[in-house]
């Protein structure tokens, strides 16, 4: 790093800000910030020594990681607001709630409130600088004696977030400074540039946490998410850090904007992304705005805060990969010490610009809580509790966000318009037991951007997808109302999962049954396998003497086939249902009402498959994360994760017998990420092989591009796929080279919800309703044929299959009556196709089933 010896001097931090003597973060930790990396630890003790030394911090956990990490939070304002910061906190709740007091109360809570301001650091990993600038910032505002920002102090209170993602940060930053070169690694080739599978930038489950503020699916959202609730700020920034070659960006971002926002937000980001860039010009630091990032997505750290009334913001920082110094592409050297100034620097001036804009900012919000100022027409969303698997996740999200939710006591007839098909207005009776969601609340602008089918794009060319609408998500039965609903209701605040084992006690039991549309009857599975109890899956649907009903593949646990279990079998029902929140139907009869009795030998044996999937390139982070986490999180299914490394090194035709490889002959399924650039896995050889593993009875799970490439285009199969063909149109051939990248961005389906079937009867659907929204991304499809088991088919007309975002029509004429779920059997074998991620993100759960089926379910049927 001799080309840039000089950046301590020219980025030289102050020190000894006051007469506290507080240490700096160079005196505590015994190096200069960008001289390495700190771990985690490392910066949680220093911020507790801030806490413990300044009467200007408050610390407090608000949660823990998956692997015990603690979630931090720092409070900083003047030491004036200290002694009465849980009255401020309390009388921002007030103002949230402004609209339904009188206006001279509102008046005299703002007048004295200072503005809340908040910063989330570090929830991408290895976006590590943010963590480092967060020492030094919180140090700073702790000890300053400068009249400007002690001035700022007073009017405001600041929340740091100082690390959203503590296990990616680590296994970012221990895995760098294990690799580092003493003389320095500033060639961009170097090993110290690049980070191994699964890298730090998502969490212990490989998710991309900046994705789930909204949903809620990991502690450290639900963590962070609780703590942003109980302050509601006016001000809040992401801070994250992009590729290295990129210079630094600040907000006002791009297009597609959510035309829900107050007409003022683009003119207060602008406010400061200019208060950031003063600086920045100031100091020579190069930056760009309006470009590349837009807000969009509101599950992002940068909108959540905006559709919760706040001024949410995004900054980015070149950086990741770079390590402590890197040479970018015009032979600057970045190094690590710029990085962490640059968000310093930016962190330092949105303190001021919050403070001396505070009353304009409260107001902002205060404008942005009223629903009377919504720009949106409906008056209120109802979700009909239709014992769907997912109603209480989705119940449990808005609760989580703070929205005001109602359950119906009695059945309301009302016209609404319904989410599924055409999505015609009509009047209809809703069952009591029903929620509304009124939209005549604070959270009006999330209420609205989260539960509506279809959000005004102003344009589709966009970061992330195109729609995140929560009753589709879920699969949930869904309308909309543009007036007023008269109902007797009760307010819902918590989450009711009762279990129970049901059915008669007055003799001896026959066999328990656990209907397989419950949510949590996959768990129950597992628990009786580990338990070595004999499963059995009903192969259609059955109604027993009392009439009830149960689904095709609910659990047969015959009390004759498991005699040994037989003095423990009750114990462990009601351990599972309580556990679980299951019914449990208890029987002293196997004999059924209609369809196959409970010991019917067309009810199939469930046994516990050895199951294993591939990591590591070419295959998905994310993609694997999800199912790693459904199984091993949610499920408790155990999955081998078996990295491509191992399994290329193998010998052909067996996979490899050598101690360390992987044998495939050890496993019943294996699961196949999406992934690009398979043939560097399975060449020719290698796919005969898998094909012989197959047909003696191996289960193969394909999902999303990995589901193209074992098809009729490489030879696996005879199945054949369908996509679009290459653009050879007059309109593409005179395309300029600026109206490119927005014309072929317009031809994609950025994760769109599409309306869909399932076949319900087929062991892979089993549980699930006919209907059913599939997330699509790109515009393939599986052609319908006699060898394919088409268990998930678009809806056939192709002006009924958009549900929800944006799709081109050529796509939508494309993909119409085709397949995006199946099984072919081959040999003893089955190979399933997944064209459709089932459970993107694990927010996208109406599809997730499948994945459960083809894993506990498809191979013993």
């Amino acid at each position: 790093m001799n080309a840039q010896s000089d950046v301590y001097e020219r980025l030289d931090f102050p020190e000894n800000l006051s007469s506290s003597e507080i240490l700096s973060p160079r005196q505590f930790l015994g190096y200069r910030l960008g001289e390495r990396f700190t771990e985690y630890a490392r910066s949680v003790a220093y911020f507790e020594y801030l806490a413990e030394q300044s009467p200007r911090i408050k610390l407090e956990r608000y949660g823990s990681t998956y692997e015990g990490r603690p979630l931090i939070l720092l409070t900083v304002t003047d030491t004036s607001l200290m002694g009465r910061l849980e009255q401020i906190r309390n009388n921002q709740l007030k103002l949230v709630e402004g609209y339904r007091m009188a206006g001279t109360q509102v008046q005299e809570i703002a007048a004295q409130q200072p503005v809340i301001n908040s910063y989330s650091y570090n929830i991408h990993g290895n976006e590590a600088s943010s963590t480092e600038a967060a020492m030094q910032v919180a140090y700073e505002l702790a000890t300053t004696e400068d009249p400007d920002l002690l001035n700022a102090l007073r009017e405001s209170v600041n929340l740091l977030f100082v690390c959203i993602n503590p296990d990616g940060r680590d296994r970012y930053v221990y895995w760098y400074n294990g690799m580092a070169r003493a003389t320095g690694g500033e060639e961009p080739r170097d090993l110290e540039h690049y980070a191994p599978f699964p890298n730090g930038r998502t969490n212990h489950y490989w998710f991309d946490l900046n994705r789930d503020w909204v949903w809620g699916v990991h502690p450290e959202s639900r963590g962070h998410t609780r703590a942003y609730q109980r302050w509601m700020p006016n001000v809040h920034t992401d801070y994250h850090e992009q590729g290295y070659d990129a210079n630094y960006f600040t907000t006002p971002g791009t297009t597609p904007r959510n035309l829900l926002l107050p007409d003022a937000y683009e003119s207060w980001a602008d406010t400061f992304g200019r208060a950031n860039i003063a600086q920045f010009d100031q100091q020579g630091i190069s930056y760009f705005t309006r470009d590349r990032f837009d807000f969009y997505y509101p599950s992002y750290g940068s909108s959540y805060p905006s559709v919760m009334g706040a001024i949410g913001m995004l900054v980015e920082q070149g950086g990741i990969g770079a390590g402590r110094a890197v040479e970018t592409e015009d032979g600057f050297i970045l190094t690590l010490r710029q990085r962490v100034w640059d968000h310093y620097t930016t962190s330092i001036a949105q303190v001021k610009a919050a403070a001396a804009n505070r009353e304009a900012l409260v107001n902002y919000s205060l404008q942005a809580w009223d629903p009377l100022n919504s720009k949106a027409e409906t008056t209120a969303y109802l979700i009909e509790n239709d014992g769907s698997d997912y109603f209480n996740d989705f119940l449990e999200m808005m609760l989580l966000n703070g929205v005001e939710v109602e359950r119906t006591l009695e059945p309301l007839t009302a016209r609404g318009t319904g989410y599924r098909g055409t999505r015609a207005t009509a009047e209809r009776t809703h069952p009591a037991g029903s929620l509304i969601i009124a939209t005549e609340q604070p959270r009006h602008l999330f209420v609205n951007s989260i539960l509506s089918n279809q959000m005004e794009i102003e344009d589709s060319v966009m970061y992330d997808m195109s729609t995140w609408s929560a009753p589709l998500a879920y699969n949930l039965e869904a309308f909309q109302f543009n007036g007023p609903l008269r109902v007797d209701t009760e307010v819902v605040s918590l989450i009711e999962r009762e279990g129970t084992v049901a059915g008669p006690t007055n003799g001896p039991v026959y066999a328990y049954v656990i209907d397989w549309s419950q949510r949590n009857a996959p768990q129950a599975l597992a628990e009786l396998w580990q338990a070595d109890v004999r499963v059995r899956a009903a192969l259609e649907p059955f109604t027993s003497d009392e009439g009830r009903e149960f689904t095709a593949g609910s659990l047969v646990i015959l009390r004759g086939r498991n005699l040994e279990k037989e003095t423990e079998l009750a114990q462990l029902m009601q351990r599972l249902a309580e556990d679980h929140g299951l019914r449990i139907e208890r029987f002293t009869t196997g004999r059924m009402r209609s369809g196959h009795d409970l010991a019917s030998t067309r009810n199939f044996p469930l046994r516990e498959p050895q199951v294993a999937m591939l990591v590591d390139e070419p295959f998905d982070t994310y993609t694997s994360g999800q199912i790693y986490f459904l199984f091993d999180w949610e499920t408790r299914l155990p999955v081998t994760r078996i990295r491509t490394s191992v399994l290329r090194q193998t010998a052909v035709p067996k996979f490899g017998s050598r101690y360390g490889y992987a044998d495939l002959n050890d496993y019943d399924v294996l699961i196949l990420p999406d992934a690009d650039h398979l043939d560097a896995v399975f060449g020719k050889e290698e796919r005969e092989t898998l094909k012989d593993w197959i047909s003696a009875g191996g289960t193969l799970i394909t999902v999303g591009s990995t589901a193209e490439f074992f098809t009729a285009d490489r030879d696996f199969t005879d199945q054949k796929l369908k996509t679009p063909g290459r653009d050879t149109s007059e309109a593409a051939a005179q395309l300029n080279y600026r109206e490119r990248t927005d014309y072929y961005g317009k031809k994609n389906v950025p994760g769109t919800a599409l309306n869909a079937t399932l076949d319900t009867s087929h062991p892979l659907a089993f549980g699930m309703k006919e209907e059913v929204y599939t997330l699509k991304f790109g515009s393939s499809s599986l052609v319908p044929t006699a060898g394919l088991q088409s268990v998930g088919r678009y809806a056939v007309d192709s002006t009924q299959l958009l549900a929800a975002g944006y799709a081109p029509e050529a796509s939508l004429n494309l993909l119409a009556g085709n397949s995006w779920a199946g099984v072919r059997n081959i040999g003893q074998g089955k190979l399933v196709y997944l064209l459709d991620n089932p459970h993107y993100r694990m927010f996208w759960r109406g599809p997730s089933r499948l994945m459960q089926n083809a894993v506990m379910i498809v191979p013993g049927s």
